[in-house]
């Protein structure tokens, strides 16, 4: 069972299972992780500033701004503040991002994609119960060390329309796709075809994942490991 819902109540249904988190602010604590992603800008020049290449130095900007948004949403976004915390200028944030909304959309982007490319081969798998422990596997696997990404996925803040609003409907979309085939894989499976019943289990389905990272976000001494192992006892109660 895959981590979705259905329809065109997208909006509606995700904001139920949203993850409330504590606003914090973040003068202190540590730079940023990076990755070596940082796609989504386009820009052809492969060189970022004091010699970091333009890839790494885009995924220190787009961790910080994760980071940002999962905290105080598309609303309290500041590209001043994410310069000051990657050490860079704010010039520079916007000559590889263009707009407030250039940085929210790339951030959104990216993490709704780790999450769904994560589950994308759990759908591959039998339609049993397993296929929900290997989609939280999965889920927990991406957001281990960044849990509060999460936030990003779900966050309410940005405007009702234009690139951000744009950007975080199609994040939501492509997961929502993938959990109605998965959860309509298991139910199916078990002679259950009733559209009302595949679109129920699906926001249940949903419902539990969500309180699954809120959970794991209110207890950060949990590993991903320690979250996974979990999910196997707890979903072994329903087989």
């Amino acid at each position: 069972m895959v981590f979705v819902i259905v329809g065109d109540e997208v909006a509606r249904e995700l904001n139920e299972c949203r993850v409330l988190v504590n606003y914090r602010l973040y003068s202190g604590g540590s730079g940023c992780r990076v990755d070596g992603r940082g796609e989504a800008n386009r820009m052809p020049r492969t060189v970022g500033t004091k010699g970091m290449p333009r890839a790494q130095r885009e995924a220190q900007i787009l961790a910080a701004a994760a980071e940002q948004i999962a905290h105080v949403g598309y609303a309290g976004l500041s590209l001043g503040v994410v310069a000051e915390r990657v050490g860079v200028s704010k010039p520079l944030v916007y000559s590889y991002f263009g707009t407030k909304d250039g940085l929210y959309s790339a951030c959104v982007t990216r993490v709704g994609e780790d999450i769904a490319d994560a589950v994308e081969p759990v759908l591959a798998g039998p339609p049993e119960l397993a296929m929900a422990e290997a989609t939280l596997v999965a889920i927990f696997g991406v957001l281990a060390e960044r849990p509060y990404q999460w936030n990003v996925l779900t966050d309410r803040t940005h405007p009702a329309d234009g690139p951000a609003a744009e950007a975080a409907r199609a994040a939501r979309r492509r997961i929502a796709e993938q959990a109605a085939r998965g959860s309509a894989a298991v139910l199916m499976a078990r002679g259950v075809t009733d559209p009302a019943d595949l679109s129920a289990m699906a926001e249940v389905w949903m419902g539990m994942v969500g309180a699954m990272v809120s959970w794991w976000q209110r207890h950060p001494e949990e590993s991903a490991e320690a979250m996974a192992a979990r999910s196997r006892r707890l979903i072994a109660v329903f087989g």
